[in-house]
Protein backbone atom coordinates (compact mmCIF):
# COMPACT_ATOMS: atom_id res chain seq x y z
CA UNK A 1 0.00 0.00 0.00
CA UNK A 2 3.24 2.24 1.19
CA UNK A 3 4.50 1.27 -2.34
CA UNK A 4 1.11 2.38 -4.58
CA UNK A 5 0.59 5.66 -2.39
CA UNK A 6 4.19 6.20 -3.75
CA UNK A 7 3.93 5.84 -7.31
CA UNK A 8 0.41 8.13 -6.84
CA UNK A 9 2.04 11.21 -5.45
CA UNK A 10 4.86 10.60 -7.97
CA UNK A 11 2.07 10.29 -11.13
CA UNK A 12 0.23 13.42 -9.68
CA UNK A 13 3.49 15.28 -9.18
CA UNK A 14 5.22 14.60 -12.62
CA UNK A 15 1.68 14.71 -15.20
CA UNK A 16 1.99 17.58 -17.56
CA UNK A 17 -0.78 17.61 -19.69
CA UNK A 18 -3.73 19.88 -18.24
CA UNK A 19 -6.58 19.58 -20.22
CA UNK A 20 -8.49 23.59 -19.53
CA UNK A 21 -10.78 23.47 -23.16
CA UNK A 22 -13.60 25.77 -24.23
CA UNK A 23 -16.80 23.68 -24.13
CA UNK A 24 -18.70 25.43 -26.47
CA UNK A 25 -15.81 24.46 -29.41
CA UNK A 26 -15.39 21.29 -28.49
CA UNK A 27 -19.02 20.60 -29.33
CA UNK A 28 -18.77 22.90 -32.55
CA UNK A 29 -15.11 20.12 -33.19
CA UNK A 30 -17.63 16.83 -32.06
CA UNK A 31 -19.43 16.84 -35.02
CA UNK A 32 -16.64 14.66 -36.51
CA UNK A 33 -16.86 12.27 -33.38
CA UNK A 34 -21.07 10.96 -33.79
CA UNK A 35 -20.55 8.23 -36.38
CA UNK A 36 -18.57 6.07 -33.55
CA UNK A 37 -18.95 8.11 -29.94
CA UNK A 38 -22.95 9.38 -30.73
CA UNK A 39 -23.92 13.01 -30.50
CA UNK A 40 -23.66 13.22 -26.25
CA UNK A 41 -20.26 10.79 -26.30
CA UNK A 42 -22.16 7.43 -25.81
CA UNK A 43 -21.39 5.27 -28.43
CA UNK A 44 -24.19 3.09 -29.55
CA UNK A 45 -21.67 0.54 -30.81
CA UNK A 46 -20.18 -1.53 -27.82
CA UNK A 47 -16.96 -1.77 -29.82
CA UNK A 48 -16.43 2.30 -29.69
CA UNK A 49 -15.99 3.57 -26.23
CA UNK A 50 -18.35 5.57 -24.58
CA UNK A 51 -16.43 9.56 -23.75
CA UNK A 52 -19.03 11.17 -22.03
CA UNK A 53 -18.33 12.47 -18.58
CA UNK A 54 -14.89 10.98 -19.00
CA UNK A 55 -12.51 12.82 -17.38
CA UNK A 56 -10.88 15.83 -19.92
CA UNK A 57 -7.24 15.30 -18.32
CA UNK A 58 -7.41 11.20 -19.35
CA UNK A 59 -8.98 12.36 -22.82
CA UNK A 60 -6.53 14.84 -23.89
CA UNK A 61 -3.88 12.52 -23.51
CA UNK A 62 -4.95 9.37 -25.51
CA UNK A 63 -5.94 12.10 -28.39
CA UNK A 64 -2.45 13.17 -27.97
CA UNK A 65 -1.07 9.68 -27.70
CA UNK A 66 -3.02 8.42 -31.21
CA UNK A 67 -1.96 11.74 -33.05
CA UNK A 68 1.39 11.23 -32.22
CA UNK A 69 1.34 7.15 -32.69
CA UNK A 70 2.19 6.56 -28.94
CA UNK A 71 -1.06 4.73 -29.26
CA UNK A 72 -2.29 2.71 -32.16
CA UNK A 73 -5.86 3.59 -34.09
CA UNK A 74 -5.83 3.62 -37.55
CA UNK A 75 -9.36 5.28 -37.59
CA UNK A 76 -9.18 7.99 -34.84
CA UNK A 77 -6.02 9.04 -36.38
CA UNK A 78 -7.35 10.00 -39.21
CA UNK A 79 -9.89 11.54 -37.74
CA UNK A 80 -8.17 14.18 -35.47
CA UNK A 81 -4.81 14.28 -37.86
CA UNK A 82 -5.96 17.98 -38.68
CA UNK A 83 -7.25 18.88 -35.51
CA UNK A 84 -4.30 21.22 -33.31
CA UNK A 85 -3.66 20.59 -29.58
CA UNK A 86 -6.23 23.57 -28.97
CA UNK A 87 -8.90 21.33 -30.86
CA UNK A 88 -8.33 18.38 -28.97
CA UNK A 89 -8.53 20.15 -25.47
CA UNK A 90 -11.65 21.75 -26.57
CA UNK A 91 -13.33 18.35 -27.57
CA UNK A 92 -11.87 16.79 -24.44
CA UNK A 93 -13.94 19.47 -22.66
CA UNK A 94 -16.89 18.80 -24.39
CA UNK A 95 -16.84 15.24 -23.45
CA UNK A 96 -16.13 15.35 -20.10
CA UNK A 97 -18.93 17.94 -19.57
CA UNK A 98 -21.45 14.86 -21.02
CA UNK A 99 -23.37 12.56 -18.96
CA UNK A 100 -22.79 8.49 -19.37
CA UNK A 101 -25.56 6.71 -19.84
CA UNK A 102 -25.89 3.80 -17.48
CA UNK A 103 -24.23 0.36 -18.39
CA UNK A 104 -25.60 -3.11 -17.12
CA UNK A 105 -23.56 -6.56 -17.13
CA UNK A 106 -24.67 -9.65 -18.87
CA UNK A 107 -27.31 -11.70 -16.83
CA UNK A 108 -24.43 -14.55 -17.47
CA UNK A 109 -21.51 -12.81 -16.30
CA UNK A 110 -18.94 -13.98 -13.61
CA UNK A 111 -19.78 -10.90 -11.35
CA UNK A 112 -18.04 -12.20 -8.32
CA UNK A 113 -15.01 -13.21 -10.24
CA UNK A 114 -15.56 -9.85 -11.69
CA UNK A 115 -15.73 -8.05 -8.59
CA UNK A 116 -13.07 -9.70 -7.28
CA UNK A 117 -10.05 -9.08 -9.44
CA UNK A 118 -11.61 -5.23 -9.73
CA UNK A 119 -11.51 -4.93 -6.03
CA UNK A 120 -8.73 -6.92 -4.96
CA UNK A 121 -6.29 -7.65 -7.71
CA UNK A 122 -5.67 -11.59 -8.96
CA UNK A 123 -4.39 -13.27 -6.07
CA UNK A 124 -2.02 -10.75 -4.77
CA UNK A 125 -0.47 -10.53 -8.59
CA UNK A 126 -1.33 -6.99 -9.27
CA UNK A 127 -2.49 -3.81 -8.14
CA UNK A 128 -6.50 -3.64 -8.08
CA UNK A 129 -8.01 -2.21 -10.25
CA UNK A 130 -9.88 -0.22 -7.70
CA UNK A 131 -6.72 1.27 -6.70
CA UNK A 132 -6.44 3.66 -9.50
CA UNK A 133 -9.78 3.53 -11.09
CA UNK A 134 -11.73 4.05 -7.57
CA UNK A 135 -14.72 1.20 -5.80
CA UNK A 136 -17.10 3.56 -7.98
CA UNK A 137 -15.21 3.14 -11.52
CA UNK A 138 -14.94 6.54 -11.45
CA UNK A 139 -11.31 6.82 -11.56
CA UNK A 140 -8.82 9.91 -10.26
CA UNK A 141 -9.31 12.71 -12.56
CA UNK A 142 -6.82 14.83 -10.95
CA UNK A 143 -3.75 12.37 -11.78
CA UNK A 144 -5.59 11.67 -15.40
CA UNK A 145 -6.71 7.86 -14.24
CA UNK A 146 -9.84 7.42 -16.56
CA UNK A 147 -13.07 6.85 -15.59
CA UNK A 148 -14.40 3.49 -16.48
CA UNK A 149 -17.40 2.87 -14.53
CA UNK A 150 -20.40 2.17 -17.34
CA UNK A 151 -18.35 1.57 -20.11
CA UNK A 152 -19.18 -0.95 -23.04
CA UNK A 153 -18.05 -4.11 -21.56
CA UNK A 154 -16.70 -5.13 -25.58
CA UNK A 155 -14.55 -2.10 -25.49
CA UNK A 156 -12.82 -3.15 -22.41
CA UNK A 157 -12.18 -6.28 -23.32
CA UNK A 158 -10.04 -5.72 -26.10
CA UNK A 159 -8.14 -2.59 -24.42
CA UNK A 160 -7.27 -5.19 -21.66
CA UNK A 161 -6.15 -7.65 -24.14
CA UNK A 162 -4.20 -4.94 -26.59
CA UNK A 163 -2.77 -4.47 -22.84
CA UNK A 164 -2.17 -7.84 -22.18
CA UNK A 165 -0.40 -8.55 -26.05
CA UNK A 166 2.10 -6.46 -25.43
CA UNK A 167 3.69 -8.59 -22.96
CA UNK A 168 2.78 -11.05 -24.98
CA UNK A 169 5.05 -9.41 -28.00
CA UNK A 170 7.59 -9.19 -26.12
CA UNK A 171 8.10 -12.90 -25.06
CA UNK A 172 7.31 -14.12 -28.63
CA UNK A 173 9.13 -11.28 -30.60
CA UNK A 174 6.15 -10.77 -32.36
CA UNK A 175 4.49 -7.48 -33.99
CA UNK A 176 0.64 -7.81 -32.99
CA UNK A 177 -1.62 -5.31 -32.51
CA UNK A 178 -1.29 -3.73 -28.54
CA UNK A 179 -1.02 -0.81 -26.64
CA UNK A 180 1.40 0.45 -24.23
CA UNK A 181 0.39 3.76 -23.64
CA UNK A 182 0.01 3.63 -19.89
CA UNK A 183 2.23 5.11 -17.24
CA UNK A 184 5.23 3.02 -16.33
CA UNK A 185 3.61 -0.25 -17.87
CA UNK A 186 1.16 0.17 -15.02
CA UNK A 187 -1.70 -1.66 -17.38
CA UNK A 188 0.57 -3.94 -18.97
CA UNK A 189 1.33 -5.17 -15.54
CA UNK A 190 -1.75 -5.36 -14.61
CA UNK A 191 -3.07 -7.44 -17.87
CA UNK A 192 -0.29 -9.27 -18.26
CA UNK A 193 -1.20 -12.55 -16.31
CA UNK A 194 -5.03 -12.46 -16.99
CA UNK A 195 -6.85 -14.94 -18.38
CA UNK A 196 -9.59 -14.01 -21.19
CA UNK A 197 -12.26 -15.40 -18.65
CA UNK A 198 -11.01 -12.84 -15.91
CA UNK A 199 -10.89 -10.13 -18.22
CA UNK A 200 -14.56 -10.70 -19.79
CA UNK A 201 -15.37 -11.24 -16.03
CA UNK A 202 -13.91 -8.07 -15.05
CA UNK A 203 -14.98 -6.33 -18.08
CA UNK A 204 -18.53 -7.31 -17.45
CA UNK A 205 -17.96 -6.41 -13.64
CA UNK A 206 -17.16 -2.59 -14.58
CA UNK A 207 -20.14 -2.15 -17.42
CA UNK A 208 -22.71 -2.73 -14.57
CA UNK A 209 -20.65 -0.14 -12.02
CA UNK A 210 -23.60 3.33 -12.36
Amino acid sequence: MKKLFVFLIAFIATYVVIAQGDIEKGKEKAVACIACHGIDGNSPVDAFPKIAGQNAKYSLKQLLDIKSQARTSPIMLGIISSLNNEDLENLSAYFESQTISKGSAKKDANIDLGRSIYKAGKKGEMVSCMSCHGPSGKGIPSAGFPSLYSQHAKYTIQQLKYFRQTSINLKKGTNELSRSNDYEGMMVDVAKTLTDEEIQAVAEYIAGLN
